[in-house]
């Protein structure tokens, strides 16, 4: 029974250890008075430079489609999931678009992450 309880505890300390090291991308976000809490199974980050990151993976324009569908792939609620799209302050409008396009044509409902209002 004390092999168990190591392993056990091991497995505590990894998921600790990895749950710690993963880091959404930190930047301004727009503000809004919305008290709406909506969770997200794929996370969408544009910067005003013009970087994309899917899920934490920098992906380019032209592979966010790609990118989105495999992530969506390997999802067991594929029917009911959600895109969460988080823009930098001073993006451009353009670049947003083209990724709510993308949910669209994979059926996903898609949410324009904000930060509250000061």
């Amino acid at each position: 029974m004390s092999s168990l309880t190591d392993i056990i505890f091991l497995l505590l300390i990894f998921f600790m250890l990895t749950s710690t090291l993963v880091r959404p991308k930190q930047f301004q976000l727009p503000e809004s008075n919305s008290k709406t809490v909506a969770p997200s199974d794929i996370v969408v980050a544009i910067e005003k430079a013009g970087k994309y990151y899917v899920n934490g993976k920098e992906t380019r324009s032209s592979g966010i489609y790609r990118a989105v569908n495999s992530a969506l792939t390997n999802m067991d609620n594929r029917k009911n999931a959600t895109m969460s799209i988080e823009a930098e302050v001073g993006t451009p409008f353009e670049r947003v678009m083209q990724v709510m396009t993308v949910a669209e044509q994979l059926k996903m409902k898609a949410i324009l992450a904000t930060q509250p209002a000061s």
